[in-house]
């Protein structure tokens, strides 16, 4: 029996395998990557490695055996048809009966084009008939902390959010919800909404760093479009800043908002504050 992490040098994936190192013994876990250089310091700690790549299907065949438990970490190729790419993981998971298939989606509350996808997906696997676990998890604070550099610039958090509110949390703390269901018994077919304990508002979010940096750091709310514009502007595909620009819709109506307490309830502890992710990206 095998835990098997798609993506495990992915921003996320890292962090899951990180974890579960905490957990189970190393040849317990197997990480699906594309390159194995990038996993050399996971294979030099025990780590299975497994080649395999979402756009050639044939690399699934026989990689996941009975009993395996998956996380199945959505694909970021945007552009290359994301739902095909899982099914591909969904099949092959089938094919080789494992114990239970976990999801990484998206906030059932989200309407915004990102969620399709997501939505899509998750129609696979239940079709599927596999044991599953979606883990529908909301923004991540790095979304914002890894994007500072022209915050500070310009001194000033620029979005069409309105005055909507997100209840975002660190990869860290999505990454030790997916461990604790795949190290963990009784989350066959359950869906779990994962999101931080505390929704903030751009505005909060410009405040939070106005203290920390000693600068004068506005909100300037912006419309959807004009967003857009300045996300192409800033060299984005067409397409994804339409996407974010989308997200950005839906965080003013309140869908990013949504507090279940899932998160903090499956890792057992609170999910970390905006102000700390702040605090390390600005030290970082």
């Amino acid at each position: 029996m095998s835990i098997v992490v798609t993506g495990a040098t992915g921003h996320l994936g890292r962090h899951v395998i990180e974890q579960l190192l905490e957990k189970v013994p190393a040849d317990q876990i197997t990480a699906v990557v594309r390159n194995a250089e990038k996993a050399a310091d996971f294979a030099n700690r025990g780590v299975k490695i497994a080649l395999a790549d979402y756009n050639v299907p044939a690399t699934f065949d026989a990689l996941f055996s009975a009993g395996d438990k998956v996380l199945l970490i959505s694909g970021n190729e945007f552009d290359k048809g994301r739902v095909a790419q899982h099914k591909v993981v969904i099949d092959a998971a089938k094919a080789a009966g494992v114990a239970l298939l976990a999801y990484t989606s998206a906030p059932g509350s989200l309407t915004a084009a990102l969620a399709d996808d997501h939505r899509a997906t998750e129609e696979a696997v239940l079709a599927s008939g596999v044991p599953y676990a979606l883990l529908r998890n909301g923004w991540y604070h790095e979304n914002y902390t890894e994007q500072l550099a022209p915050v500070l610039e310009h001194n000033a958090v620029v979005a069409a959010a309105g005055e909507g509110r997100v209840a975002s949390a660190s990869r860290a703390d999505f990454a030790a919800a997916a461990v604790a269901v795949l190290t963990g018994e009784g989350h066959e077919n359950q869906t779990y909404e994962l999101s931080g304990d505390e929704a903030w508002s751009y505005a909060e979010y410009a405040a939070e760093l106005s203290r920390q940096t000693g600068k004068e750091i506005a909100y300037n709310a912006v419309s959807v479009e004009a967003y857009q514009g300045i996300l192409t502007g800033a060299g984005l595909p067409e397409p994804l800043a339409a996407i974010l620009a989308g997200v950005d819709a839906s965080i003013e109506k309140g869908e990013l908002a949504v507090r279940t307490g899932d998160l903090s309830r499956l890792t057992g502890r609170p999910t970390t504050p905006l102000s700390e992710a702040i605090t390390a990206a600005l030290k970082g």
